[in-house]
């Protein structure tokens, strides 16, 4: 009897081990379920051929992007009318957009002269790449709510342009597209070439788009022409050379992205709003004032900083991608295409960061963003034209990376079935530290896709201080 009594225990206890384990497979297994089919390739070109045959020099800050991967962003949809061919109407609604702006349809020109090399953006017209996809065992869901809030492994898969860096646009388009139809909705994913264009371009290449599909196809409304930055190569002979060793990229990463892990947090208008008072709270400084997007960074850095067992003295960067066309003299349109993004970089201690307070991270913040200024900005490129230094865009350690904006227009963009419900950054220049902030699809919210050590992201994910102005996604 107690034999039997023991078996049925044991039994009972193997048959609980056994569920769990079948449990957890199956969340590990639905991470990894997406089988994704290649229904059709195509290249699609600008509508008509009038267009003149522009060739566009680039500056010292589209080269410094040379070795970079391609930015990749991907907007999910809401299911269309299944009697609708949405392929066709966005393969031809491209073509009108492409004829507008009609850099992203050109490719990358690269011209050798003895141990150097410049290169060139011929408007050429050979079109972009477009590819069609199904993932019919992904739901909206599989999206929106990955196990863990750990960004799911399947999601690379419904991006273009995959390790694809900048200098390898002499012969792939310089943006690819990717429609992956899922089982109830629509992922839409782009890549792009940051030597051609920042997030800021991009964003009004996209709105553009979407109204024309969405409007039908209207071949005779104008668009206003595209603007060119034409002066930023005053005083700068061009095309600009640059040592071959500078144009080859490293044979190997100097970290593996297999240690890292992705997840989103959100920041809703009330932890944005608590956060900006309280740093506000603690800056005594009349002339400085903290923005929102400031005390967002300073948190995440802050908290990062915090769990990441540093020593005292290790020095700590927080770099961030600026828009510099309002900060230029004279100061250029918002809508001017191209490239005009500058790097602001605080640096501290590890030391200093976890022994102040939010409103000192944010101080750091505020003043590296405040000395972004027109004379700086043409200073580096004077002296980086004297000595060519490209960065191998791997992973920096100790490093913050603030990356993509909170007033892009991504929400906007409704193709003709509906407005975007949610976004995500695909794979490109993935290091620890990486932050893609987005909007919300909630007015007033910020998103951040946030690329962390395995074991940092789970120290933060259970950081009561963090988590009392933020919340997993």
């Amino acid at each position: 009897m107690c034999l039997g009594e023991n078996g049925i225990w044991i039994y009972t206890l193997s048959l609980t081990i056994l569920l769990h384990r079948i449990t957890s497979r199956s969340e590990d297994d639905k991470q990894d379920m997406a089988d994704v089919v290649v229904l059709s390739k195509t290249i699609v070109r600008p509508d008509g051929s009038d267009s003149d045959r522009v060739k566009i020099h680039l500056t010292p800050w589209d080269l410094f992007f040379l070795r970079s991967e391609y930015p990749q962003r991907g907007l999910l949809f809401p299911k269309p009318d299944p009697e609708t061919d949405i392929i066709s109407q966005l393969k031809s609604s491209l073509s009108l957009a492409l004829k507008i702006f009609y850099p992203f349809a050109g490719r990358l020109v690269k011209t050798e002269h003895d141990k150097a090399a410049s290169f060139l953006v011929d408007c050429d017209g050979s079109g972009v790449k477009f590819i069609h996809a199904s993932a019919k065992t992904v739901s909206v869901s599989d999206v929106l709510e990955p196990v863990n809030g750990i960004v799911p492994e399947f999601l690379p898969r419904f991006f273009p342009a995959n390790g694809v860096k900048s200098c390898e646009g002499t012969s792939e388009s310089l943006i690819a597209f990717q429609v992956t139809e899922l089982r109830d909705g629509v992922f839409i994913a782009f890549g792009y070439n940051h030597m051609v264009a920042d997030g800021s371009s991009f964003w009004s290449f996209f709105n553009t788009w979407s109204e024309i599909c969405s409007t039908g196809v209207d071949r005779n409304k104008k668009f206003p022409p595209l603007l060119l930055r034409g002066w930023f190569l005053d005083g700068i002979d061009h095309p600009i050379r640059i040592p071959i060793s500078e144009t080859v990229s490293p044979s190997s990463p100097v970290a593996s992205s297999s240690l890292l892990q992705e997840k989103l947090f959100r920041f809703t208008r009330r932890n944005i709003s608590e956060l900006k008072s309280k740093a506000n709270g603690e800056v005594s400084s009349d002339d400085r004032k903290i923005s929102s997007l400031q005390a967002i960074a300073a948190h995440m850095w802050r908290s990062i900083i915090k769990n990441s067992d540093l020593n005292p003295e290790e020095v700590v960067y927080c770099k961030l991608l600026m828009d510099m066309r309002r900060r230029l003299n004279p100061p250029l349109d918002k809508e001017c295409f191209g490239n005009v993004v500058g790097f602001a970089t605080a640096t501290t201690t590890a030391g200093e960061m976890v022994s102040n307070g939010l409103g000192w991270a944010a101080l750091q913040i505020n003043k590296t963003v405040g000395s972004q200024t027109d004379e700086g900005f043409r200073m580096f490129a004077g002296n980086w034209v004297k000595e060519p230094k490209i960065p191998n865009h791997v992973a920096v350690s100790n490093s913050v990376i603030v990356a993509s904006s909170p007033w892009f227009n991504v929400y906007g963009n409704d193709f003709g079935w509906g407005k975007p419900i949610a976004v995500r950054a695909g794979p490109g220049n993935t290091s620890d530290g990486k932050l893609i902030v987005y909007p919300g699809i909630e007015e007033g919210n910020i998103e951040i896709q946030t690329c962390l050590s395995s074991h940092v992201l789970k120290k933060i994910s259970a950081d009561a201080e963090f988590l009392e102005h933020a919340c997993v996604v």
